[in-house]
């Protein structure tokens, strides 16, 4: 039987709700299900990391509070690093060893769109070979799980993802009455995402001529890289990216209010955050191990670092966001010290794991600043505990009504 290559255009609009990254439930034959499968309506982080990984986050053990379950972290890279990929390459590589091992009948992810190739566009691939397809960064919503159904037409039992937070949330959440014999979740982070067409005008703010920019990755040394289609590679340190030039609502509020950057409840994330220029792969249940065991030699491993401290970083954070949550104008840094301020941030600032944990830290002050903001009443049902404990060393606690 020949198995087709791609299922794309799934059928239906997406459901009009706020808080609503379009995963591609409301797509689905029972949009309704958004009610129970959304991590922006009544989410139970704790519930479903028992589900996927036998247990919750740990408080006693390093760094669980911040990354969620895992069983180990690891710095990693492929040996060979794949053309086009847009680190070593080593989510596609799992998913292609899924394929030639026949573990699955199919992997479910994105691909590049044919006419924009930042936008992400949703795909069953069947064979091997066809992830080179998906390797790279794209930016933009897709809805990935409405291809779920398809997928169940076409008769495939056993199937990978690979998904942002959000996405693998709702699949967690749904996971039971899908039916699928076996599924394996591979699970990228996210902090922050925005449309395609948001993302075109951040480029144009970087470059002349946007449309010669083939690469773009945020790295942990505060760094922004782009490359060329002729061959030139830019870097640009975080400090001196034209950020205040963008619109208030260019990252929209879903993502200024998620809490799970580090993707929890995959059984593997693939990043970069804690890597220092490699791959940080989270390691979070059995169902991970086969997956990284599955590259065998081809990967290299070693203990991800860390240095620096965090503290500094997460107040200044603070109290930018506070002002921007207040809708006051942010003070902008004097050109003149932007230099300085980069070289101290790559000389002193956070780097691996606690340039991670950096991060989380942020994402969980934007949470409860911008819900006060705009949803307070959604606070108690929106922000796990742990957010909370994450926060106090700040002095951000909750406030009457929210928390339960």
């Amino acid at each position: 039987m020949t198995r087709p290559l791609f299922l794309l255009n799934p059928a239906g609009p997406a459901g009009l709700r706020d808080l609503c990254t379009d995963c591609g439930i409301s797509r689905s034959s029972e949009p309704k299900r958004c009610g129970r499968a959304c991590q922006f309506i009544v989410p139970d982080y704790p519930a479903l990391e028992v589900r996927a990984h036998g247990r919750t986050r740990d408080p006693t053990k390093p760094d669980e509070l911040h990354f969620g379950p895992h069983l180990r972290m690891v710095r990693a890279a492929l040996r060979a690093p794949r053309a086009g990929a847009q680190w070593s390459g080593i989510t596609t590589r799992i998913a292609e060893r899924l394929l030639e091992t026949e573990a699955v009948d199919a992997v479910l992810t994105m691909a590049r769109d044919a006419q924009d190739g930042w936008k992400p566009v949703p795909v069953l691939i069947t064979r091997a070979e066809d992830m080179a397809l998906c390797r790279g960064m794209r930016m933009g919503y897709a809805p990935l799980l409405a291809l779920l159904e398809p997928a169940q037409s076409a008769g495939y039992k056993r199937l990978a993802i690979i998904g942002i937070p959000c996405q693998v949330y709702a699949l967690r959440a749904l996971e039971r009455e899908l039916g699928f014999e076996r599924l394996y979740v591979i699970g990228t982070p996210c902090s922050d995402n925005t449309t395609t067409e948001n993302f075109h005008t951040f480029l144009a703010l970087l470059e002349d001529d946007p449309a010669t920019i083939t690469y773009l990755e945020f790295r942990p040394d505060y760094h922004v890289e782009l490359r060329f289609t002729d061959g030139r590679v830019k870097e640009i340190p975080f400090l001196q990216l034209p950020i205040s030039k963008l619109p208030p609502d260019f990252f929209p509020l879903t993502c200024r209010t998620c809490v799970d950057y580090t993707n929890v409840l995959a059984d593997i994330t693939v990043g970069y955050m804690g890597g220092e220029g490699q791959q940080w792969l989270i390691v979070r249940n059995a169902r991970g191990e086969e997956l990284l065991a599955l590259l065998g030699d081809e990967v290299a491993i070693s203990a991800p670092g860390s240095g620096g401290k965090r503290a500094a970083a997460v107040k200044g954070f603070a109290a930018n966001v506070a002002l921007a949550a207040g809708g006051l104008p942010v003070n902008r840094m004097p050109d003149w010290l932007r230099p300085i301020v980069s070289f101290m941030q790559t000389r002193f600032g956070p780097r691996g794991l606690e340039f991670a944990r950096t991060r989380v830290e942020m994402k969980a002050v934007e949470t409860v600043m911008h819900l006060r903001r705009a949803h307070p009443r959604r606070m108690k049902r929106m922000i796990p505990a742990h957010v909370w404990t994450l926060l106090a060393p700040y002095g951000i606690r909750p406030e009457p009504g929210e928390r339960e």
